[in-house]
């Protein structure tokens, strides 16, 4: 009879091969007969800054579909950027957006519409601000990061000026 010990028994835990969600704020809605909750891995919001979303309904995923639609400042009048709602890749057990930035500040709207076994339902998290991008201007930023590889480009063509190969072949005659 072979004895095995409780631990040798147990199968290793897989590696996680991502850095878990960590949702800092939440918000509820209701979209019909659904409770949804919302997530956001960075709060407050800000503009131009990577973040994820995750959207969970109450009871989970399963039989369920929806879509989510975004309004923002920098959308015209009466247009929304819809997508439906996806599964969370770093998260499976919930829908959400993975690193998602929003472009401007000011005050955003996020639609829901779910579909299950209750019919369809439909809510909105209205006035979730965005404050401004954090950190310099995106103009300033970019011209400060450009000026040493400049330097770098304006330092090689001054070096192959003075040492021009052709200059001192022609000195020695050759």
């Amino acid at each position: 009879m072979l004895l095995v010990s409780p631990a040798a028994q147990a199968e290793p835990e897989p590696e996680q091969a991502y850095a878990p969600v960590e949702v800092v704020h939440t918000e509820r809605v209701q979209a019909g007969p659904y409770h949804l909750t919302v997530g956001f891995s960075t709060w407050p919001l800000r503009a131009m800054q990577s973040l994820d979303f995750t959207f969970v309904p109450d009871g989970g995923l399963t039989g369920r579909s929806g879509t989510l639609s975004m309004t923002g400042p920098c959308m015209k009048q009466g247009m929304r950027r819809t997508s439906p709602l996806a599964r969370h890749p770093c998260k499976r057990d919930v829908w959400g957006l993975d690193t998602h930035a929003l472009p401007t500040a000011g005050p955003w709207s996020f639609t829901f519409t779910v579909n299950g076994p209750q019919g369809q339902g439909t809510a909105t998290l209205a006035d979730v601000t965005v404050l401004e991008q954090p950190g310099p201007p995106l103009a300033l930023s970019w011209t400060l990061c450009t000026l040493p590889v400049l330097g770098l480009i304006a330092f090689l063509v001054a070096a192959w000026r003075r040492h021009r190969p052709s200059r001192h072949l022609a000195t020695l005659g050759l």
